[in-house]
């Protein structure tokens, strides 16, 4: 990044008058190549950064698993799929960090990890090792994308309303999802779903949990949704519920505890690297699939990086910002590397605006955050203590999150407000983003075009509506 004074960020702070903020690093090699002194900032304040951003998204590393594990039958599944979780987020955090130069961290996204297993491989049916080949396939595009640039005019053609609409149905969905893990939610023959046992122990722990992670995230405790999981699984452990799993005939038991220490060398993940089948996902029958994978990041990432960057100070009079096929590609290659890993597409975490709030300002921040990523592969045997209803109050909260944007959508627009609707509440009631992804663009281009609105809608997304439009008449 230039050293000029007219690309200092806009969000950092000025040297202080003591020159102290300089540190020894300042001036030397590592300060010109991350642009450390140039944002304002200072190493010492870049590593709490990361550390902050760390602690805000970690709790990935227990939820990824919980997600995946329900599609991939593996050996040592949990233990197998938090390594791979943890190694494809010190990578994607790497790939953002050093590269791309920006302090994002990357990791195996939440929405998409529920799509590869619920909708992908338990509901279709795909292999997993197919599924997999799916998103590497997205990722793949989404590099081609970034490279030649165009990023601007695939985002023209999806309106506002619908990527508002998407990002809050795969928020309902993972909340359904989190309920129903949590048996706060069950199955009914007459209503389809109703309420489930509150006294069962699955459903208090994930009570409990639920409201001590609200409570963090109104204080704006720094790593709420991790202080949650880990309060709630010590509540479990303490209180001997049976929420572990591992009991005779697959009943629920207490935690058994640790056998082996808390502290362990790390486990090579060797049922799942290399295992995406590639060849299985090039087909027409997996069009969709392959398309919401690289549909969702895709968007995501750019509402993603582009609050993020703002944040920082990064974006210019036009929005743009500095090294944006960089930033692109390498969201595309963390996708690519986390699928050959064995997990499902690798993004950009909104919760880098926790390290960013701190002061965080260059890819030290990011590399920072994938060398703890590094050292929780040491502390594995911890994931043996979290069980699933210490995980469920994270999907729900953060379901709770994403539907943020969809008060922006302009409801009082049917043509607007109908597919933006479908799309959210789609997803939860078919257990299905892509459904909830065609419906949406599907509809929104019908509507346009029957009421005057047919130039409005971009070319493209009629082409992309047609497509899906033929796989529910033909493929379905």
């Amino acid at each position: 990044m230039s050293t000029t004074k007219e690309h200092v960020p806009t969000g950092a702070s000025a040297p202080r008058p003591d020159g102290t903020r300089k540190g020894r690093l300042a001036g030397g090699p590592l300060d010109r190549f991350f642009g450390v002194t140039a944002a304002g900032s200072t190493f010492p304040r870049e590593a709490r950064a990361g550390l902050v951003t760390f602690l805000t998204m970690s709790y990935i590393l227990f939820v990824n698993p919980q997600i995946l594990g329900a599609a991939i039958d593996v050996p040592n599944a949990q233990v197998q799929l938090l390594m791979t979780t943890a190694i494809a987020a010190s990578v994607g955090c790497f790939l953002m960090g050093i590269v791309a130069r920006y302090p994002f961290a990357q990791a195996p996204g939440m929405g998409l990890n529920a799509f590869f297993s619920f909708t992908v491989v338990l509901g279709m049916g795909v292999e997993w090792q197919t599924a997999l080949g799916a998103v590497f396939i997205s990722g793949v595009l989404f590099v081609i994308l970034s490279v030649v640039g165009a990023r601007r005019a695939i985002v023209m053609a999806i309106p506002q309303s619908l990527k508002l609409a998407i990002m809050a149905g795969i928020g309902t969905f993972l909340a359904f999802l989190g309920l129903r893990n949590a048996g706060i939610v069950v199955t009914d023959e007459a209503t389809l779903v109703t309420l489930g046992d509150l006294s069962a122990p699955t459903a208090w722990v994930a009570v409990v949990g639920l409201v001590i992670i609200a409570v963090l995230l109104q204080l704006k405790v720094k790593g709420a949704l991790l202080w949650g999981i880990g309060a709630s699984s010590v509540i479990a452990v303490l209180a001997g519920a049976q929420v572990y799993e591992g009991g005779e005939d697959g009943a629920l038991q207490a935690f058994p505890g640790f056998t082996d220490g808390v502290v362990a060398a790390p486990v090579w993940p060797s049922e799942l690297v290399g295992q995406l089948d590639i060849a299985g996902a090039v087909g027409l029958g997996l069009f969709t699939v392959v398309f919401t994978f690289f549909f969702v990041d895709f968007f995501d990432t750019t509402g993603t990086l582009t609050g993020l960057a703002q944040k920082a100070g990064y974006l210019d009079e036009r929005g743009d910002m500095p090294r944006a096929k960089t930033v692109f590609a390498m969201d595309g290659v963390a996708t690519m590397f986390g699928s050959f890993m064995g997990t499902s597409t690798t993004g950009t975490y909104v919760e880098s605006a926790s390290g960013i709030q701190d002061g965080g300002r260059t890819g030290v921040t990011s590399t920072v955050t994938g060398l703890l990523f590094v050292v929780a592969m040491f502390l594995w045997p911890l994931a043996a203590a979290i069980p699933g209803a210490a995980t469920a109050p994270a999907l729900i909260l953060v379901g709770a999150m994403m539907m943020d944007g969809i008060r922006h959508i302009e409801w009082d627009e049917i043509s607007e407000g109908v597919p933006s609707f479908l799309a959210i509440i789609t997803m939860p009631l078919t257990f299905s983003i892509a459904n909830g992804v065609s419906l949406g663009v599907i509809s929104y281009c019908v509507i346009q075009a029957l009421t005057g609105g047919a130039r409005k809608v971009h070319p493209v997304l009629y082409v992309v509506a047609a497509l899906l439009a033929a796989r529910y008449i033909f493929f379905v």
